[in-house]
């Protein structure tokens, strides 16, 4: 008796992609787009506005405040920023999906900081480093209202701290945290001040499976021929997994100037496919000799702040605790 062979395993159809002649994808899924609320109303959490910093790219970012701010008194603490960089996949969701806004909106209520979002490109129609790219744009432009008295943008001109930024990424926004991080490393940021950086989840990966992609290799959520996928359309044509831009190990040479940057802090779980690479991470970090706390839970995988609220609470706190 015959048996009907097993359909082979579509990492596009996974994602609900479908790959265009052209090069760019079709996104088979529709979700709404959140707009920004530019009011302050008592009763919400957050206030948000959209501003396109590139006009020719068409990049811009949303910030979110809390609806309460301090007294506009300088005697009166100025709030801290956060550049945020949100988890996409690379290909699949912009900064103005309802899981992002929600979380940007819950993270400036609950850490009383601004949020500045960055809606970076989505590959494959902009393949790395354009996200790395978008993401230093948008950090020169927060600078730039800091030292712009007459035309700053007024939320952050009058009410934020420049001197106490960080930059936090989610997923692969993690990863674009990292390469901003670096970057900022070359240019002249005064007044505005790089306090440290939070890198959720960093997404990572190389050439040679890990112990975890083996045992999570058909994970129903991050299956592992959906996550090299997700590399083949955002990376740049003619090169593998084990460029730096996705293998941490790659930055190893750059040794000196990895060391250069502030407190970092790492937050993993265990049951994500993606442990074992962001471990190297870690290591990379430590064998540059950058100040480093690691904070992995046995416990989670990819993702789960996004249904489990006890996560999203406990992520909340160790931010605080960094920033504090």
């Amino acid at each position: 008796m015959s048996r009907d062979p097993v359909p082979a395993f579509d990492p596009y159809k996974h994602l609900n992609l479908s790959i265009n002649p052209d090069g760019t994808c079709t996104r088979n899924f529709e979700y709404p787009m959140i707009d920004p609320d530019p009011d302050p109303s008592p009763g919400k959490l957050t206030a948000s506005k959209d501003i396109t910093i590139n006009l020719e790219t068409g990049v811009t970012v949303r910030i979110f405040r809390p609806t309460n701010l301090p007294s506009n008194d300088n005697a009166v603490a100025r709030l801290p920023i956060l550049i945020h960089l949100h988890g996409s996949g690379w290909v699949l969701y912009p900064a103005n999906s309802p899981a992002n806004n929600r979380s940007c909106s819950q993270m400036a209520s609950e850490l009383t900081v601004f949020i500045v979002s960055v809606n970076y490109r989505l590959a494959p129609e902009h393949r790395l480093p354009t996200q790395y790219d978008d993401a230093l744009e948008a950090l020169l432009w927060v600078k730039r209202q800091a030292v712009d008295a007459t035309n700053g943008e007024p939320w952050l001109r009058d009410y934020a701290d420049f001197s106490r930024c960080y930059i936090f990424g989610s997923s692969n926004g993690a990863n674009v945290a990292f390469q901003l991080a670096l970057k900022s490393l070359d240019h002249d940021l005064t007044p505005l001040k790089i306090d440290g950086c939070v890198f959720y989840q960093p997404f990572y990966g190389g050439k040679t499976r890990t112990k975890a992609e083996l045992k999570n290799f058909a994970d129903p959520v991050m299956p592992v021929p959906a996550i090299d996928a997700m590399w083949e359309l955002s990376l740049p044509k003619g090169v593998d997994r084990d460029h730096r831009y996705c293998n941490p190990i790659g930055y190893l040479p750059q040794k000196e100037k990895v060391g250069r940057l502030g407190r970092c802090l790492v937050i993993g779980y265990g049951g994500d496919t993606l442990v074992d690479h962001q471990q190297d991470f870690v290591n990379m970090l430590v064998m540059s000799g950058v100040r480093v706390e690691a904070r992995f839970d046995d416990a989670g995988f990819h993702g789960i702040e996004l249904v489990d609220p006890r996560r999203a609470v406990a992520l909340l706190n160790m931010i605080r605790d960094f920033i504090n």
